[in-house]
Protein backbone atom coordinates (compact mmCIF):
# COMPACT_ATOMS: atom_id res chain seq x y z
CA UNK A 1 0.00 0.00 0.00
CA UNK A 2 1.02 3.38 -0.65
CA UNK A 3 2.02 5.95 2.26
CA UNK A 4 -0.74 8.77 2.30
CA UNK A 5 0.89 12.16 2.58
CA UNK A 6 -1.39 15.35 2.84
CA UNK A 7 0.06 18.86 2.86
CA UNK A 8 -2.07 21.22 4.17
CA UNK A 9 -1.16 24.68 2.07
CA UNK A 10 0.73 25.47 -0.87
CA UNK A 11 2.20 28.76 0.35
CA UNK A 12 5.83 28.75 -0.33
CA UNK A 13 6.75 26.32 2.90
CA UNK A 14 3.52 23.92 2.25
CA UNK A 15 4.81 24.07 -1.92
CA UNK A 16 8.25 23.81 -1.61
CA UNK A 17 7.98 20.59 0.85
CA UNK A 18 5.07 18.91 -1.46
CA UNK A 19 7.27 19.41 -4.18
CA UNK A 20 10.15 18.33 -2.56
CA UNK A 21 8.98 14.74 -1.26
CA UNK A 22 7.80 13.85 -4.97
CA UNK A 23 11.45 14.61 -6.05
CA UNK A 24 12.47 12.37 -3.35
CA UNK A 25 10.12 9.25 -3.06
CA UNK A 26 8.83 7.04 -6.02
CA UNK A 27 5.21 7.11 -6.79
CA UNK A 28 4.40 3.96 -6.52
CA UNK A 29 5.11 4.16 -3.10
CA UNK A 30 3.29 7.26 -1.63
CA UNK A 31 0.20 8.96 -2.45
CA UNK A 32 1.14 12.49 -1.60
CA UNK A 33 -1.95 14.67 -1.79
CA UNK A 34 -1.51 18.57 -1.68
CA UNK A 35 -4.68 20.88 -0.45
CA UNK A 36 -5.05 24.47 -0.91
CA UNK A 37 -7.90 26.66 -0.81
CA UNK A 38 -7.00 29.20 -4.35
CA UNK A 39 -6.21 27.64 -7.37
CA UNK A 40 -3.06 29.63 -8.02
CA UNK A 41 0.71 30.19 -5.76
CA UNK A 42 0.69 33.58 -4.10
CA UNK A 43 4.20 35.49 -3.70
CA UNK A 44 2.65 36.52 -0.26
CA UNK A 45 6.18 38.53 -0.24
CA UNK A 46 4.59 40.75 -3.22
CA UNK A 47 1.49 41.63 -1.42
CA UNK A 48 2.41 45.46 -1.04
CA UNK A 49 3.25 45.27 -4.72
CA UNK A 50 0.03 44.42 -5.53
CA UNK A 51 -1.94 46.20 -3.23
CA UNK A 52 -0.48 49.57 -5.00
CA UNK A 53 -1.83 48.51 -8.26
CA UNK A 54 0.93 46.44 -9.52
CA UNK A 55 0.02 43.10 -11.67
CA UNK A 56 1.66 39.90 -10.64
CA UNK A 57 2.51 37.02 -13.00
CA UNK A 58 -0.09 34.39 -11.95
CA UNK A 59 1.27 30.80 -11.12
CA UNK A 60 -1.41 28.23 -11.23
CA UNK A 61 -1.09 25.73 -8.81
CA UNK A 62 -2.26 22.33 -11.10
CA UNK A 63 -0.03 23.89 -13.42
CA UNK A 64 3.23 23.89 -11.21
CA UNK A 65 2.45 20.47 -9.88
CA UNK A 66 1.78 18.69 -13.74
CA UNK A 67 3.59 15.72 -13.96
CA UNK A 68 4.99 15.59 -10.52
CA UNK A 69 2.73 12.92 -8.87
CA UNK A 70 1.44 15.25 -6.18
CA UNK A 71 -3.14 15.43 -6.45
CA UNK A 72 -3.55 19.08 -6.22
CA UNK A 73 -6.87 19.25 -4.00
CA UNK A 74 -8.65 22.56 -3.99
CA UNK A 75 -10.54 22.73 -0.49
CA UNK A 76 -10.54 24.54 2.79
CA UNK A 77 -8.86 22.96 5.40
CA UNK A 78 -11.68 22.74 8.55
CA UNK A 79 -10.24 20.74 11.22
CA UNK A 80 -7.78 18.11 11.79
CA UNK A 81 -7.69 14.94 13.58
CA UNK A 82 -4.05 14.21 14.84
CA UNK A 83 -5.30 11.39 16.65
CA UNK A 84 -7.75 9.69 14.19
CA UNK A 85 -4.72 10.54 11.37
CA UNK A 86 -7.58 12.88 9.46
CA UNK A 87 -8.11 16.12 7.81
CA UNK A 88 -11.50 17.61 7.15
CA UNK A 89 -11.87 19.49 3.60
CA UNK A 90 -14.63 21.54 2.47
CA UNK A 91 -15.23 22.42 -0.99
CA UNK A 92 -18.27 23.09 -3.47
CA UNK A 93 -18.93 19.40 -3.63
CA UNK A 94 -19.65 19.31 0.29
CA UNK A 95 -17.39 17.82 3.18
CA UNK A 96 -15.08 15.50 3.31
CA UNK A 97 -12.74 13.54 5.57
CA UNK A 98 -8.69 12.71 3.73
CA UNK A 99 -7.19 9.85 5.90
CA UNK A 100 -2.83 10.33 6.04
CA UNK A 101 -0.23 8.46 7.48
CA UNK A 102 2.11 11.44 7.45
CA UNK A 103 0.86 15.11 7.65
CA UNK A 104 2.87 18.13 6.71
CA UNK A 105 0.99 21.30 8.03
CA UNK A 106 1.75 24.36 6.78
CA UNK A 107 -1.19 26.91 6.83
CA UNK A 108 0.77 29.71 7.41
CA UNK A 109 -0.83 32.38 9.12
CA UNK A 110 -3.09 36.26 8.53
CA UNK A 111 -3.10 39.22 10.10
CA UNK A 112 -3.43 40.27 13.69
CA UNK A 113 -5.48 43.00 14.59
CA UNK A 114 -4.28 42.69 18.32
CA UNK A 115 -8.30 43.18 19.45
CA UNK A 116 -7.04 46.94 18.89
CA UNK A 117 -10.68 48.62 18.83
CA UNK A 118 -12.05 49.71 15.22
CA UNK A 119 -8.89 47.46 13.88
CA UNK A 120 -11.09 44.53 11.96
CA UNK A 121 -13.77 47.19 10.86
CA UNK A 122 -11.70 50.00 9.73
CA UNK A 123 -8.13 48.80 8.61
CA UNK A 124 -6.83 47.08 5.88
CA UNK A 125 -4.46 44.10 5.90
CA UNK A 126 -2.17 42.74 3.26
CA UNK A 127 -1.42 39.64 4.97
CA UNK A 128 -3.08 37.89 1.73
CA UNK A 129 -4.31 38.55 -1.61
CA UNK A 130 -7.86 38.73 -0.89
CA UNK A 131 -7.12 41.93 1.95
CA UNK A 132 -4.18 43.41 -0.77
CA UNK A 133 -6.82 43.54 -3.62
CA UNK A 134 -9.23 45.24 -1.19
CA UNK A 135 -6.50 47.94 -0.44
CA UNK A 136 -5.76 48.09 -4.13
CA UNK A 137 -9.22 48.75 -4.73
CA UNK A 138 -9.07 51.73 -1.56
CA UNK A 139 -5.90 53.12 -2.76
CA UNK A 140 -7.13 53.76 -6.26
CA UNK A 141 -10.80 55.54 -5.12
CA UNK A 142 -8.23 57.82 -2.33
CA UNK A 143 -7.91 61.64 -4.04
CA UNK A 144 -4.80 63.72 -3.92
CA UNK A 145 -3.77 64.75 -0.62
CA UNK A 146 -5.29 62.03 1.44
CA UNK A 147 -3.61 60.11 4.04
CA UNK A 148 -2.55 56.93 4.21
CA UNK A 149 -1.35 55.54 7.79
CA UNK A 150 0.40 52.34 7.82
CA UNK A 151 0.67 50.85 11.24
CA UNK A 152 3.89 48.65 12.10
CA UNK A 153 6.97 49.23 12.03
CA UNK A 154 8.79 45.63 11.39
CA UNK A 155 9.65 44.11 7.88
CA UNK A 156 6.09 44.19 6.66
CA UNK A 157 5.14 47.97 7.22
CA UNK A 158 8.57 49.41 6.00
CA UNK A 159 7.89 47.53 2.75
CA UNK A 160 4.03 48.85 2.44
CA UNK A 161 4.46 52.55 3.22
CA UNK A 162 7.60 53.26 0.85
CA UNK A 163 5.56 51.45 -1.58
CA UNK A 164 2.63 53.35 -1.71
CA UNK A 165 4.56 56.32 -1.10
CA UNK A 166 6.49 55.70 -4.22
CA UNK A 167 3.44 54.48 -6.50
CA UNK A 168 1.66 57.34 -5.05
CA UNK A 169 3.69 60.50 -4.00
CA UNK A 170 0.78 62.94 -4.37
CA UNK A 171 -0.87 60.69 -1.23
CA UNK A 172 0.02 61.94 2.59
CA UNK A 173 1.88 58.83 3.78
CA UNK A 174 2.62 57.88 7.19
CA UNK A 175 4.39 55.15 9.14
CA UNK A 176 3.31 54.38 13.39
CA UNK A 177 5.82 52.00 15.11
CA UNK A 178 6.22 51.05 18.60
CA UNK A 179 9.62 51.65 18.53
CA UNK A 180 12.14 53.30 16.51
CA UNK A 181 12.70 53.42 13.05
CA UNK A 182 14.37 50.49 11.74
CA UNK A 183 16.07 49.93 15.61
CA UNK A 184 17.14 46.34 14.73
CA UNK A 185 19.16 47.32 11.58
CA UNK A 186 22.63 48.40 11.97
CA UNK A 187 23.70 52.03 11.83
CA UNK A 188 24.07 52.27 8.09
CA UNK A 189 21.00 50.17 7.64
CA UNK A 190 18.83 53.09 10.07
CA UNK A 191 21.00 55.45 8.06
CA UNK A 192 20.10 54.30 4.58
CA UNK A 193 15.96 53.69 6.13
CA UNK A 194 15.64 57.36 7.17
CA UNK A 195 17.13 58.68 3.84
CA UNK A 196 14.37 57.04 1.81
CA UNK A 197 11.52 57.79 4.10
CA UNK A 198 12.67 61.05 3.56
CA UNK A 199 13.11 61.44 0.06
CA UNK A 200 9.55 59.31 -0.41
CA UNK A 201 8.08 62.09 2.02
CA UNK A 202 7.26 59.26 4.90
CA UNK A 203 6.10 60.88 7.86
CA UNK A 204 7.74 58.26 11.11
CA UNK A 205 5.75 58.41 14.02
CA UNK A 206 8.74 56.54 16.58
CA UNK A 207 7.55 54.85 19.87
CA UNK A 208 3.91 55.58 19.04
CA UNK A 209 1.45 52.98 20.18
CA UNK A 210 -2.00 52.76 18.15
CA UNK A 211 -4.80 52.09 20.73
CA UNK A 212 -8.07 52.57 18.38
CA UNK A 213 -8.47 53.05 14.36
CA UNK A 214 -11.72 54.87 13.10
CA UNK A 215 -13.09 55.35 9.75
CA UNK A 216 -10.51 58.54 9.03
CA UNK A 217 -7.81 58.60 11.80
CA UNK A 218 -6.38 56.10 14.34
CA UNK A 219 -5.66 57.35 17.92
CA UNK A 220 -2.62 56.66 19.67
CA UNK A 221 -1.52 55.81 23.35
CA UNK A 222 -1.00 59.27 24.70
CA UNK A 223 -4.73 60.09 23.17
CA UNK A 224 -3.43 61.94 20.24
CA UNK A 225 -5.38 61.15 16.36
CA UNK A 226 -3.26 60.73 13.56
CA UNK A 227 -5.52 61.67 10.41
CA UNK A 228 -6.38 58.36 8.04
CA UNK A 229 -8.22 58.21 5.21
CA UNK A 230 -6.87 54.43 4.88
CA UNK A 231 -5.81 52.65 7.26
CA UNK A 232 -2.97 49.70 6.48
CA UNK A 233 -2.49 47.07 9.67
CA UNK A 234 1.01 45.43 9.01
CA UNK A 235 1.49 45.32 13.04
CA UNK A 236 2.00 41.06 13.93
CA UNK A 237 0.87 38.01 12.12
CA UNK A 238 -1.66 35.17 13.91
CA UNK A 239 -1.04 31.97 13.28
CA UNK A 240 -4.10 29.75 11.74
CA UNK A 241 -6.32 28.73 14.62
CA UNK A 242 -7.27 25.05 13.42
CA UNK A 243 -3.71 23.57 15.07
CA UNK A 244 -5.05 24.91 18.34
CA UNK A 245 -8.34 23.11 18.23
CA UNK A 246 -6.23 19.43 17.74
CA UNK A 247 -4.63 17.39 20.46
CA UNK A 248 -0.95 18.66 18.91
CA UNK A 249 1.06 20.20 21.22
CA UNK A 250 0.82 23.47 20.52
CA UNK A 251 2.47 27.34 22.28
CA UNK A 252 0.08 29.70 23.39
CA UNK A 253 0.11 31.65 20.03
CA UNK A 254 -0.89 28.24 18.78
CA UNK A 255 2.06 27.09 17.14
CA UNK A 256 2.93 23.82 16.77
CA UNK A 257 5.84 22.76 18.96
CA UNK A 258 8.53 20.78 16.59
CA UNK A 259 11.61 18.71 16.90
CA UNK A 260 14.80 19.97 15.02
CA UNK A 261 13.81 17.97 12.28
CA UNK A 262 10.45 19.95 11.85
CA UNK A 263 8.34 16.86 13.68
CA UNK A 264 5.62 17.46 16.50
CA UNK A 265 7.11 16.90 19.36
CA UNK A 266 3.81 14.81 20.50
CA UNK A 267 2.79 13.29 17.28
CA UNK A 268 5.38 12.02 15.28
CA UNK A 269 3.04 11.56 12.36
CA UNK A 270 2.89 15.33 11.95
CA UNK A 271 5.45 17.79 10.75
CA UNK A 272 4.59 21.85 10.94
CA UNK A 273 6.25 24.15 8.97
CA UNK A 274 6.36 28.00 7.98
CA UNK A 275 4.56 30.36 10.63
CA UNK A 276 2.66 27.57 11.75
CA UNK A 277 5.70 25.69 13.64
CA UNK A 278 7.53 27.12 16.68
CA UNK A 279 11.18 25.56 15.65
CA UNK A 280 13.95 26.89 17.77
CA UNK A 281 17.10 28.53 15.72
CA UNK A 282 20.66 29.00 17.06
CA UNK A 283 21.21 30.47 20.20
CA UNK A 284 18.06 28.36 21.53
CA UNK A 285 15.96 31.65 19.48
CA UNK A 286 12.31 31.33 18.39
CA UNK A 287 13.02 31.32 14.42
CA UNK A 288 10.90 34.08 13.35
CA UNK A 289 8.02 34.39 11.00
CA UNK A 290 9.33 34.87 7.53
CA UNK A 291 9.75 33.50 4.10
CA UNK A 292 13.41 33.35 4.84
CA UNK A 293 12.55 31.05 7.53
CA UNK A 294 9.63 28.78 6.37
CA UNK A 295 11.44 27.61 3.35
CA UNK A 296 14.42 26.10 5.07
CA UNK A 297 11.84 24.45 7.75
CA UNK A 298 9.98 22.99 4.75
CA UNK A 299 13.55 21.44 2.92
CA UNK A 300 13.91 20.15 6.35
CA UNK A 301 10.75 18.24 6.77
CA UNK A 302 10.91 16.84 3.67
CA UNK A 303 14.04 15.77 3.99
CA UNK A 304 12.97 14.46 7.09
CA UNK A 305 10.33 12.95 6.46
CA UNK A 306 11.50 10.87 3.08
CA UNK A 307 14.50 9.48 5.10
CA UNK A 308 12.29 7.93 8.01
CA UNK A 309 10.51 6.66 5.40
CA UNK A 310 13.47 5.04 3.79
CA UNK A 311 15.80 4.46 6.25
CA UNK A 312 17.84 7.25 5.21
CA UNK A 313 20.30 9.55 7.38
CA UNK A 314 18.54 11.99 9.28
CA UNK A 315 19.22 15.74 7.91
CA UNK A 316 21.08 17.70 10.34
CA UNK A 317 21.80 20.87 8.71
CA UNK A 318 21.17 23.84 11.37
CA UNK A 319 18.71 26.71 10.28
CA UNK A 320 20.33 29.81 10.52
CA UNK A 321 20.03 33.83 8.84
CA UNK A 322 22.28 35.03 6.71
CA UNK A 323 20.36 38.53 5.85
CA UNK A 324 17.42 40.62 6.00
CA UNK A 325 16.01 41.63 2.54
CA UNK A 326 13.61 44.81 2.60
CA UNK A 327 12.30 46.34 -0.53
CA UNK A 328 12.39 49.98 -0.31
CA UNK A 329 9.93 51.05 -3.35
CA UNK A 330 11.12 49.39 -6.45
CA UNK A 331 13.84 51.23 -6.99
CA UNK A 332 15.68 51.38 -3.43
CA UNK A 333 16.51 48.35 -0.99
CA UNK A 334 18.28 47.46 1.68
CA UNK A 335 20.20 44.34 2.68
CA UNK A 336 21.30 43.97 6.41
CA UNK A 337 23.19 41.47 7.04
CA UNK A 338 22.68 39.34 10.31
CA UNK A 339 24.20 36.86 12.39
CA UNK A 340 22.98 33.12 12.62
CA UNK A 341 20.59 34.27 14.86
CA UNK A 342 19.56 37.44 13.49
CA UNK A 343 20.97 40.07 14.83
CA UNK A 344 22.51 42.58 12.78
CA UNK A 345 25.99 43.03 12.08
CA UNK A 346 27.60 46.76 10.32
CA UNK A 347 27.40 45.41 6.76
CA UNK A 348 24.46 46.09 4.82
CA UNK A 349 24.23 46.76 0.99
CA UNK A 350 22.19 49.66 0.10
CA UNK A 351 20.57 51.82 -2.72
CA UNK A 352 19.42 50.51 -6.22
CA UNK A 353 21.70 47.09 -6.43
CA UNK A 354 20.22 46.37 -3.04
CA UNK A 355 16.73 46.53 -4.35
CA UNK A 356 17.79 44.09 -7.66
CA UNK A 357 19.38 41.95 -4.94
CA UNK A 358 16.01 41.58 -3.22
CA UNK A 359 14.38 41.44 -6.52
CA UNK A 360 16.12 38.12 -7.26
CA UNK A 361 15.45 36.10 -3.64
CA UNK A 362 11.82 36.97 -4.28
CA UNK A 363 12.16 36.02 -8.14
CA UNK A 364 14.12 32.72 -7.09
CA UNK A 365 11.89 31.53 -4.30
CA UNK A 366 9.65 32.26 -6.77
CA UNK A 367 10.92 29.72 -9.32
CA UNK A 368 11.74 27.40 -7.03
CA UNK A 369 8.22 26.60 -6.11
CA UNK A 370 7.21 26.59 -9.77
CA UNK A 371 9.40 24.17 -11.04
CA UNK A 372 9.85 21.36 -8.00
CA UNK A 373 10.28 18.90 -10.89
CA UNK A 374 13.23 20.42 -11.92
CA UNK A 375 15.11 20.54 -8.58
CA UNK A 376 18.21 18.25 -8.19
CA UNK A 377 17.19 14.77 -6.28
CA UNK A 378 17.92 11.69 -5.40
CA UNK A 379 14.72 9.25 -5.08
CA UNK A 380 14.99 6.44 -2.79
CA UNK A 381 12.60 3.55 -2.53
CA UNK A 382 9.82 2.75 0.33
CA UNK A 383 10.11 -0.93 1.32
CA UNK A 384 7.11 -0.63 3.65
CA UNK A 385 5.93 1.78 6.26
CA UNK A 386 7.66 1.93 9.63
CA UNK A 387 5.71 0.07 11.67
CA UNK A 388 3.14 1.92 14.47
CA UNK A 389 3.97 2.65 17.82
CA UNK A 390 3.07 5.30 20.39
CA UNK A 391 5.99 7.94 19.79
CA UNK A 392 9.09 6.52 17.31
CA UNK A 393 8.39 4.49 14.28
CA UNK A 394 10.32 1.46 13.76
CA UNK A 395 12.54 2.70 10.92
CA UNK A 396 13.26 -0.11 8.18
CA UNK A 397 16.12 -1.07 5.35
CA UNK A 398 16.00 -0.29 2.15
CA UNK A 399 17.66 -0.14 -1.44
CA UNK A 400 18.85 2.61 -2.99
CA UNK A 401 16.50 3.49 -6.70
CA UNK A 402 18.21 2.39 -9.53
Amino acid sequence: MQHRIVVLGAGYTGAVAAGRLARRLHREDVAITLVNAEPDFVERVRMHQLATGQDLRPRPLREMFAGTGVDLRLAEVTAVDADARTVTVSDANGVEELPYDSLVYALGSGWDDQGVPGSAEHAHEIAGRPGALRLRERLARLGAGESVVVVGGGLTGVEAATEIAEARPDLDVALAARGGLGDWLSDKGRAHLRRVFGRLGVTVHEHTAVTAVEADRVTTADGAAIPAAVTVWTAGFAVHPIAAATTLEVTDRGQIVVDRTMRSVSHPDVYAVGDAAMAMGPGGKPLRMSCATGTPMAWQAADALAARLTGGRLPDVPLRYFNQCVSLGRREGLIQYVTADDRAVRAALTGRLAAVYKEVICKGAAWAVAHPVLLPARRRRVVREPARTGTEGTETAVRQAA
